[in-house]
C-alpha cells in the first residue's frame, strides 16, 4: 500500500514538472500542424530531391523531428526571402521559421539560440587576385551580393574600402558581372558559390570564410515559452547528435553543427 501511495506521489510530481513543458510544446504549433517557413532558394536550409521531390537537408529534419515530438504532422512553407520568413511567422501565416540572425532583422520576431553555422565566402575570377577573405575589402575593388542576404548585411557594417553593390541573387548575372569585370568579388554561402562554379569554368572560391551565419529557428514575438520549449529542443537535437547528423547528411558545402551555449545569436561587429 506505502509503495502505491509513493509511486502516485512520484506519477503526480512529474506530471507537475513535465505539464508547463509539454503546455509549451502544444503551444509551438497551436493549429495542430507545425507550419515552418524557410527560404526556398537556400540549399543551406533545404532541398527538393529532384527524384523524389521529398524536402532534404538539415532545416527540414529539425521541423519533421520537431513536428514528432509534439505529435504533429509538419507544413513546410519556402519562402522568397528572410523578410517572408519573418513576414510569416510575425503575422501568424507560419509557426516557426528558419533564417539567419543579423541585427537588422530583431524586432519582429523571437530568435533561438544559434543551431547551425552556415559558412560565407567570396567567388572569384580564377585569375583574380584575390586570394583570401582579407584581400576583399581593398580600394578599387567592387564588390557585391545578394540584397538583404546576411553576408551583404555584414560587408555594409563590415567594409571600409571595396565599393559595394547588391541585387537578386541570380548565378548567370552573377557569372556575367564577373566575367565583364563589373565586380570583383561576389559574396554568398559557399553551397551557392560551389554550384555557380560547378556550372562554368573560370571561377573559384576563396578557401576561408569572412564569417558563419548563425542559423536560427524564430518564433512570433511575446512567446517567452514557445521559445524556450524550442530553444530546450535545440539543446536536446545538440546533445543526442541527431543535430551533427542532420548536418551531415546534408551534403551541403560549408556547414557546421553550432556548438551548445550558443544562446545570443551573434554576428561579428
Amino acid at each position: 500500500m506505502r509503495r502505491s501511495a509513493v509511486l502516485g506521489f512520484a506519477v503526480f510530481a512529474f506530471a507537475l514538472v513535465a505539464q508547463p513543458m509539454m503546455a509549451a510544446d502544444r503551444d509551438i504549433a497551436p493549429g495542430g500542424t507545425l507550419r515552418a517557413a524557410y527560404l526556398g532558394s537556400n540549399p543551406t536550409q533545404a532541398v527538393k530531391d529532384p527524384v523524389t521531390g521529398v524536402l532534404r537537408g538539415a532545416s527540414a529534419d529539425l521541423a519533421r523531428e520537431l513536428g514528432r515530438r509534439i505529435g504533429v504532422p509538419v507544413e513546410f512553407k519556402p519562402l522568397g526571402g528572410p523578410k517572408a520568413v519573418i513576414d510569416a511567422v510575425s503575422s501568424g501565416a507560419a509557426d516557426i521559421g528558419f533564417v539567419a540572425f543579423a541585427p537588422e532583422r530583431a524586432g519582429a520576431v523571437e530568435f533561438s539560440q544559434t543551431y547551425m553555422l552556415a559558412g560565407q565566402t567570396f567567388l572569384v575570377l580564377e585569375g583574380s587576385t584575390i586570394r583570401n577573405v582579407a584581400d576583399v575589402d581593398q580600394a578599387g575593388q567592387k564588390v557585391a551580393g545578394a540584397r538583404n542576404d546576411s553576408i551583404t548585411l555584414l560587408m555594409k557594417r563590415k567594409f571600409k574600402q571595396a565599393a559595394l553593390s547588391e541585387f537578386t541573387h541570380d548565378p548567370a548575372e552573377i557569372k556575367r558581372m564577373l566575367l565583364a569585370k563589373e565586380i570583383d568579388a561576389f559574396g554568398a554561402n559557399r553551397q551557392r558559390l560551389t554550384n555557380i562554379m560547378k556550372e562554368a569554368s573560370g571561377f573559384r572560391v576563396l578557401p576561408d570564410n569572412l564569417f558563419g551565419v548563425p542559423q536560427t529557428i524564430i518564433v512570433p514575438r511575446g512567446k517567452a515559452e514557445v521559445l524556450a520549449a524550442v530553444n530546450r529542443f535545440i539543446d536536446d537535437v545538440r546533445a543526442s547528435g541527431f543535430l551533427q547528423k542532420a548536418v551531415a547528411a546534408s551534403g551541403v558545402v560549408g556547414l557546421e553543427a553550432a556548438p551548445g551555449g550558443s544562446w545570443t545569436p551573434s554576428v561579428p561587429d
